[in-house]
This record gives C-alpha cells, sequence and structure tokens, in this order.
C-alpha cells in the first residue's frame, strides 16, 4: 500500500474540536425543529377573532328612560343596563341586599345607571324584569334594583361586569 491509499483507509482522528461543533450544531437544529413543531400549538391557544370581536361590547343609553331597562350582549352573554329611577336610588342606598349584603355604591358607577350581568348566579338561567328587582322563574330567585339576591336558591348576586362610561349616553363593556 502506497502512503496514499493508507490515508484513506484509516478512520479519521479523534478530534474534540470537531466533536464540539458536531454536537453545537445538532443541538441548534434539534431546538429549532423543536420551535417550529411547537409554534401552530403555541399559536393556537391565542383567541379567534370571533372571540376577539366580542371582547368589548359599545351600548349606547340613548332613549332609556328612568324605570326601563335595554339588554345587549356582551361575550354571548345579556347585560342589563337599567336607567334607575330617584326612588329605586333611594331604596336601594338605604338597604345592603339579602343573601350576599353589598352596598349599593360598590356595584354602581353613576347612580342613575346600574349594569350587570343577566345570568341568574344559580344556574345561569336568564331573570326577567319585575317592577323591584329580577325575579328567575326556574327556581325562584329575586334580585333587587342593585342586583343583590334577597331570597330564592341563588348563591351571590348578579355579577358585574367590567365597564367604563366613554361618554354621557354610551359605555364600552369589556
Amino acid at each position: 500500500m502506497t502512503d496514499d491509499n493508507k490515508s484513506l483507509e484509516e478512520p479519521l482522528v479523534d478530534d474534540p474540536e470537531r466533536r464540539d461543533f458536531l454536537n453545537t450544531v445538532t443541538g441548534v437544529v434539534a431546538g429549532a425543529g423543536v420551535v417550529a413543531a411547537s409554534w401552530p400549538f403555541i399559536s393556537s391557544m391565542n383567541p379567534s377573532s370571533d372571540v376577539l370581536s366580542k371582547a368589548t361590547t359599545e351600548a349606547s343609553l340613548t332613549g332609556i328612560n328612568p324605570g326601563e331597562s335595554k339588554t345587549v350582549e356582551w361575550q354571548g352573554k345579556p347585560v342589563f343596563i337599567l336607567r334607575r329611577t330617584d326612588d329605586q336610588i333611594k331604596n336601594m342606598t338605604a338597604s345592603q341586599g339579602g343573601k350576599d349584603p353589598e352596598a349599593d355604591s360598590d356595584r354602581i358607577q353613576k347612580p342613575d345607571w346600574l349594569i350587570v350581568v343577566g345570568l341568574c348566579t344559580h344556574l345561569g338561567c336568564v331573570p326577567s324584569r319585575s317592577s323591584d328587582g329580577w325575579f328567575c322563574p326556574c327556581h325562584g330567585s329575586k334580585y333587587d334594583n342593585s342586583g343583590r339576591v334577597l331570597h330564592g336558591p341563588a348563591p351571590s348576586n348578579l355579577k358585574l361586569p367590567p365597564y367604563k362610561f366613554v361618554s354621557e349616553d354610551k359605555i364600552v363593556i369589556g
């Protein structure tokens, strides 16, 4: 054998620098593969466009006279907007509610407007409006004009959605 043939047949010499380089390249390629494979899964956790469109709801308060209410939809749930009369405000300020006592001032931003999620806190039914609050016909829960539960199986007051007044006649819920 000649020296040229001998060098082709010999195994490669163990080179630590080459091994470290190959380990680093393999690790980088493997890491990039994991990121590329997991990206669709991570991206699927973002809210879809139809959910984002329901994240906030604008509601006009025009045309709601004292003592009247309006129902709007926010995130697929009914939201009751009640324009309270002076007598209703006075009565609600004087009482603390029944089963889940809470001050009226903690439930409102402006005294003449009450905004609550219109789902009974017992089983999620939609209560009906009555002159002195709301009544859930499914199991008999009764709520006052501040959305506080007075009696029945409902364990807590009607929930308060996050909202803000953007003008005198418009609110944004969410």
